[in-house]
């Protein structure tokens, strides 16, 4: 992996309160926000831009509706002044708000990718940001799933889930990297 520029933006996607609810299921990568944050750190100290997108959801009973205490941002990624926060209702952070406008009038290029969840709203983005042109890397470990049932009735484990979501991903949207890889560009 090449070394990142130095105005690559840190995305951060919707690590919110509301995934710690029982509603959601199991997880996988217990450690993502930690991950995150260790990112956060480093994209601060280094003076890198910061980007945060934070899932208001229209679904009133959702524990990411602007209506439940879920829907807060968690404390260790909290933004700071002068970090642009993205509110969204659907799961690519490109629509109903203007990141895109955002990254091109500073032009950002390169996005490094981590939050919640891997095949929603983190592969929305991801697939999004590919295809308007910008570098993605998207950070494997700083992101996580839950498990899933299938349209037949199939539990598909939150691990299947996160490392199918990656593979589709990979090599066309975005190079899905780990965290210790992705600082050892900086």
């Amino acid at each position: 992996m090449e070394k990142l520029p130095q105005n690559s933006v840190l995305l951060i996607i919707d690590v919110q309160k509301g995934f710690d609810e029982p509603v959601w299921g199991n997880r996988n990568n217990l450690y993502a926000e930690q991950n995150i944050a260790l990112l956060l750190e480093v994209w601060r100290k280094s003076h890198r831009p910061v980007f945060h997108v934070q899932h208001l959801s229209l679904s009133l009973n959702s524990p990411l509706s602007p209506n439940h205490s879920g829907c807060a941002i968690k404390e260790p990624v909290t933004p700071q002044e002068g970090e642009p926060l993205f509110q969204k209702h659907v799961n690519s952070a490109f629509i109903g708000t203007d990141l895109e406008q955002q990254l091109r009038e500073h032009g950002y290029k390169t996005l490094v990718i981590v939050g919640l969840t891997t095949p929603h709203c983190v592969s929305t983005t991801t697939r999004m940001a590919g295809n308007l042109g910008f570098e993605a890397y998207l950070v494997a470990d700083a992101t996580a799933a839950f498990d899933i049932i299938g349209y037949d009735g199939q539990k598909y484990s939150a691990e299947e889930i996160h490392a199918v979501s990656l593979a589709t991903l990979n090599g066309e949207f975005a190079t899905v990297v780990e965290t210790e890889a992705l600082l050892n560009t900086l």
